[in-house]
């Protein structure tokens, strides 16, 4: 059971609980579920949306091909030549799972960073990171700790002796005095007329002082750099960001990430499924600078259009920059 553990959710297997991750994991669940599918009818927003969210937080997903595509929750593989030819597979059920075995073109499995070691298998990011995932699961831990239980806000008041009784009336005589005059008895006590002194009554603050332990830099730095493995820019989640990088982030995620994952998918439902499947993330997306585009459209219409009036092949211009006409 710890290794079956250690294997679905990593070495440490709580990082992904944190805000930073489960906000990657809902990009990767957004941009997949709106790809454009080509090909076949069963890749529907909801499997993509969890095709995507098993790659994120498992490195791989497998769904068994039936009437249309069911969910497995776990399974095991045997190989030849380093590919799997048949699975043991679990279908959730409300009252329980049921276990199967199927051959491998019975099912689409989707792997991500598969190692050649295992080349059946995939690794989620946080399993390829988790050094970095550790330190931002124990960063939150040790921050949730403090504001649970460090008396943030605490102040020490010096007072005489008093019995505790005592203590406790004029304790609860400070709640709620806001804005109002307390008086209360000096702690030290002169005799003959001495002088009062300068620092009686001069309360004590205790609220830990934790920037000296840089954790906000530390948290920071902690959130890049696993937003970055998920493909994610760092720009994207600093608060003083600017719409172009936004946008640059979006483009960054969807070339970069997500359709990459998308042809891996594809190229898996085309051998599984027999037809040519295309599965497009930048169009719906719109992840491709619009002006630039728009820019480079007139551009080449004019060129073509010189090129015609000079009596030029445009087909052969084209192809001297590595263009198709």
């Amino acid at each position: 059971m710890t290794a079956r553990e250690s294997y679905l959710s990593g070495s440490r297997g709580i990082a992904e609980l944190t805000a930073t991750v489960q906000g990657c994991v809902s990009l990767w669940e957004g941009g997949l579920s709106l790809a454009d599918v080509t090909g076949t009818t069963i890749l529907t927003p909801s499997i993509l949306a969890m095709f995507a969210r098993g790659a994120a937080l498992r490195g791989e997903a497998l769904f068994l091909i039936g009437d249309g595509l069911i969910p497995c929750i776990d399974w095991e593989v045997r190989t030849r030549n380093s590919r799997p030819n048949a699975y043991r597979v679990t279908i959730p059920e409300i009252g329980g799972g049921s276990t199967q075995t199927v051959l491998a073109e019975e099912v689409l499995h989707l792997r991500l960073a598969a190692d050649p070691v295992a080349p059946w298998a995939g690794q989620a990011p946080l399993r390829r990171s988790h050094l970095t995932a550790g330190l931002l699961d124990t960063l939150e831990r040790a921050l949730l700790d403090i504001y649970d239980t460090a008396p943030l806000g605490s102040q020490i008041v010096p007072f005489p002796e008093t019995p505790e009784n005592d203590m406790e009336t004029i304790g609860r005589g400070f709640r709620g005095q806001r804005g109002r005059v307390l008086l209360r008895e000096s702690v030290s006590t002169t005799a003959a007329g001495g002088p009062v002194p300068t620092a009686d009554w001069r309360p004590s603050d205790v609220t830990p002082d934790i920037s000296k332990a840089m954790t906000a830099e530390s948290m920071a730095a902690a959130r890049d750099t696993v937003a970055n493995a998920f493909g994610v820019l760092p720009a994207l989640l600093n608060s003083a960001t600017t719409g172009p990088m936004v946008r640059e982030a979006q483009r960054h995620l969807a070339q970069w990430q997500l359709q990459p994952m998308a042809a891996l998918l594809a190229e898996e439902a085309t051998n599984k499924l027999g037809v040519q499947v295309q599965i497009d993330t930048m169009r719906p997306l719109q992840a491709y600078d619009a002006g630039g585009r728009a820019r480079a459209v007139t551009a080449v219409v004019q060129a073509m259009a010189q090129a015609k009036e000079a009596g030029i092949d445009a087909s052969q211009a084209m192809q001297l920059v590595d263009w198709e006409a």
